[in-house]
């Protein structure tokens, strides 16, 4: 049944018949979304949707990835009961197609094949990998491209400080990397949930009105894409339930709670990915003297409209071959520790759903082969923090971040790094824990950390969280709605001494560095901001025109801005070139503040679009909505980023808001979006205004439900 907020409810008796549930609901309310995902990780858009070059291009990135395959070798290391409940789940969803396939697939003559237990393990890598262990490796390979383009080594040392052991500048300059097989960003348009960033939180009882603990979550991902990437739920079976956020495709719920325990989740930003430099001729590499033969995969993509296409892909234990080995030369390989998972994974999902301490769901969920940072609270009152993600163990002195050569073994993977080495704390003294995508190596035994996002957003939390010890769930609302930016704070310190005496100095000056909607000393701070990158990086590295394209077509300095603000924020760099870091803030700023200073809502529009027909019916059919005005910047609690990608406007934004009390069995939530997929659904947006206006509905195991405030 649904509650009168349509969060679906399923009762069951066995934990098979729950798992049969939820793949139901999950079907009949995100039938698009799980088909469209399925669709694009086994390569198949020119096949069965739209045959296109870039569908193409979008088909060769996944067949690459490989990702559809060996599906069958993780199911069978799985016990009878895990199988049962992928099964049961898999004939959930088969019944509700059986029912009621999505018409929009109808419209494109498109009819569904069976799910399989093997889809949703399918579904639970690429939810690990897009965008999220791919910025990893995009910047992995924008540092190999700036090494190329002669940006010298004292550069690349303040960029990049400690993650640089044994570059070999000359030997880079020598691989030839081939073309991106397909412009990422090209993948949103196609559906895939675009993930990026994210908080969670864990307040101890000590510090809670309540005396139990409270729990926050907010994952930052793309909402200008309808339906929501999550998919709210209770399950109930056995006599014990499990509510939150779930993922249409695979079971489990992946931010929640029981009865018994709560946990949150972010993205951690472990490094499970590196490049090796290949020697190549002739179709075989080199390995200590010898010439080995590559592995030759080959793909067929077919297509509606043109002949099938065959794309061979050369495969060592280094992963993907970024060229041709036939050709002479030296080439890049490519692996992700998740390429493989699967299984583990899908056990972890099912037995947090059983676990009743946060020590226990710690050890079960630290097994999760992607990287992610949980945070976690018990009934008892404990509270703690589990980073996870196969993540390698190197060499000595070796980050994972520069490409070594693939023909010395010492360079290889040797084991992995268990779950009592990675990052992990159970109730620390201060009595809360809070991530956001920061660099979190303190707190394990190994560093699986090099390129983390910036920590302004971690320590605005951790700051508000020290400030009191008597929270509520309304004072967690509070923060998720928090505006002010340590970023500006840090920045405003060094320009505000040097602003212009213009009007829009003044503004800049007196500005209260949240990003609100009407403020225009956040619209300001931006101008500067960006040509500040363009004066520093732009002129004096990566030439204006590719920084400009950087900026404005990637997510380079939507992830990985920290280690930009690192230069800019120094006393001085060899990045300034012959000016102070003084004279340089004030001449940009002279330059950058000459403009209209206009409100920072006129900058941050942005239309919801329908994932499968978006912008291509007229407006009042309503599969698009908005135009909606963001808040928030890139280091605010409350994340707003709006930005160019491949000729499209994508966001980050905090797509689904959480939050729960240990001492009552409810949960507090938000959604951009609704509950269904179905435009002519009254559960399309149903949500939507609850979510920009920071209510929050109340969801009780029973049914009962009501709005928050």
């Amino acid at each position: 049944f649904r509650d009168k907020n349509g969060t679906p409810h399923i009762e069951a008796e066995t934990h098979d018949d729950m798992y049969w549930g939820q793949g139901f609901v999950h079907a009949r309310d995100r039938g698009v979304q799980m088909l469209m995902m399925r669709i694009l990780g086994q390569g198949r858009l020119c096949e069965l949707l739209n045959d296109s070059n870039e569908s193409l291009g979008i088909d060769k990135f996944f067949r690459q990835m490989n990702w559809h395959n060996n599906l069958e070798r993780e199911f069978d290391k799985l016990e009878e009961k895990y199988q049962d409940y992928l099964q049961s789940y898999a004939n959930g969803v088969n019944a509700a197609f059986a029912e009621k396939s999505p018409w929009e697939y109808k419209l494109l003559g498109y009819k569904p094949e069976k799910w399989t237990a093997n889809d949703s393990i399918m579904i639970s890598r690429m939810v690990g990998y897009l965008t999220l262990a791919q910025s990893q490796a995009e910047m992995e390979r924008l540092f190999v491209e700036m090494v190329q383009a002669d940006i010298s080594r004292e550069k690349l040392e303040e960029l990049f400080p400690g993650n640089l052991g044994e570059l070999d500048i000359d030997l880079l300059k020598k691989v030839e990397l081939g073309e991106r097989i397909v412009n990422p960003s090209s993948l949103w348009d196609m559906g895939a949930p675009r993930m990026m960033a994210s908080n969670n939180w864990v307040i101890g009882g000590a510090r809670t009105k309540s005396g139990q603990p409270i729990l926050a979550n907010d994952p930052h991902l793309e909402v200008n894409r309808l339906p929501n990437v999550w998919s709210e739920i209770v399950l109930s079976g056995g006599g014990r339930y499990v509510m939150g956020g779930t993922m249409p495709g695979a079971p489990g719920v992946l931010t929640g709670r029981t009865p018994e325990i709560a946990w949150g989740v972010t993205y951690a930003f472990v490094d499970a990915i590196d490049s090796w430099i290949e020697d190549c001729k002739d179709g075989k590499y080199r390995k200590e003297g010898e010439w080995h033969d590559f592995h030759i995969r080959t793909e067929t993509v077919k297509r509606k409209k043109a002949d099938d296409v065959d794309v061979n892909f050369y495969e060592n234990e280094h992963g993907v071959l970024d060229g041709n080995p036939h050709r002479p030369g030296l080439y890049l390989a490519t692996r992700w520790t998740g390429a493989g998972s699967g299984a583990v994974t899908i056990r972890a999902f099912f037995d947090i759903a059983e676990a009743t301490t946060a020590k226990e769901g710690m050890n079960i969920i630290g097994q999760v082969e992607t990287g992610w940072d949980f945070v976690f609270a018990d009934k008892a009152g404990d509270i703690g923090f589990q980073m996870t993600g196969k993540v390698p163990k190197r060499r000595a002195s070796i980050s994972g971040f520069v490409p070594l050569p693939g023909w010395d073994s010492e360079n290889d993977w040797d084991s992995y790094i268990s779950v009592e080495e990675m990052p992990r704390s159970l109730n620390p003294k201060s009595n809360f824990f809070a991530t956001a995508n920061n660099d979190l190596n303190e707190y394990g035994k190994i560093p699986p950390i090099n390129m983390p996002m910036g920590s302004y957003r971690a320590e605005r939390i951790n700051a508000l969280l020290a400030e009191k010890d008597d929270f509520t769930v309304e004072d967690v609302f509070a923060m998720h709605a928090d505006l002010y930016s340590l970023q500006a704070e840090r920045f405003m310190a060094i320009l505000r001494p040097l602003l212009p005496n213009t009007p829009q100095g003044e503004i800049l000056r007196e500005w209260d560095l949240c990003y609100d909607t009407d403020s225009q000393g956040a619209y300001l701070f931006e101008a500067f901001y960006k040509e500040l990158y363009r004066e520093v990086f732009g002129k004096n590295g990566f030439g204006v025109d590719a920084l400009d394209f950087l900026n404005d077509e990637s997510g380079t300095f939507i992830d990985f801005y920290q280690n930009f603000d690192r230069v800019l924020l120094a006393d001085d760099s060899s990045w300034f070139g012959d000016m102070s870091r003084d004279e340089l803030y004030h001449k940009v700023a002279v330059k950058s503040l000459n403009i209209e200073a206009k409100t920072w809502g006129s900058r941050q529009q942005y239309t919801m679009s329908h994932m499968l027909f978006g912008g291509t019916l007229p407006a009042f059919l309503g599969f698009d909505r908005g135009p909606i005005t963001g808040v928030g910047g890139r280091a605010t609690i409350h994340q707003g980023q709006i930005y160019q990608s491949a000729g499209r406007t994508t966001t980050f934004f905090p797509s689904l808001r959480m939050v729960t009390e240990m001492g009552e069995d409810k949960l507090y939530s938000n959604l951009a979006g609704g509950p269904s997929d179905n435009r002519f659904s009254k559960w399309y947006v149903s949500d939507l205004e609850n979510w920009l206006n920071y209510r929050y509905k109340k969801t009780r195991a029973d049914g009962g439900d009501e709005l928050a405030f």
